[in-house]
């Protein structure tokens, strides 16, 4: 746990969000990154130390060049330590983990399914108390 709830702290730097979010389509350089941000190379690099020191990231030189990519490993880890304090009601904790894209958007459906019905059920308790 102690892992994860390091990890947490990285988070509280919304650049380092903004970061993982570039990374979500591939692997980037630095320079890359700096010229999307609109901050300086130092900068990223200083963030990115911070998320691969998380294990957030990992890097691969190519040439002069380094990239950096997600740990989508550790994210999960990540995802997981915070569905289990989640209070939203949501239930997130207790499905069944899966990374099939179509199995993910049958089960979103369903969910907007369902929050679709209370909200009807709600509009019409709301109808006839007028």
């Amino acid at each position: 746990m102690k892992i994860e709830a390091e990890a947490f702290k990285v988070f509280s730097v919304e650049t380092r969000i903004k970061i993982i979010e570039q990374l979500k389509d591939g692997p980037l350089s630095v320079n890359t990154m700096a010229e999307v941000l609109g901050i300086t190379q130092s900068a990223v690099s200083q963030h990115l130390r911070v998320l691969k020191q998380a294990g957030l990231v990992t890097d691969e030189r190519k040439g002069y060049h380094i990239f950096y990519s997600l740990n989508k490993a550790s994210l999960d880890k990540c995802q997981h330590e915070l569905v289990k304090i989640c209070s939203c009601g949501c239930d997130l904790g207790k499905r069944k983990r899966t990374s099939d894209p179509k199995e993910v958007l049958l089960e979103y459906r369903k969910r907007l399914e369902s929050e679709l019905k209370q909200v009807e059920k709600r509009i019409s308790e709301l109808d006839s108390h007028k």
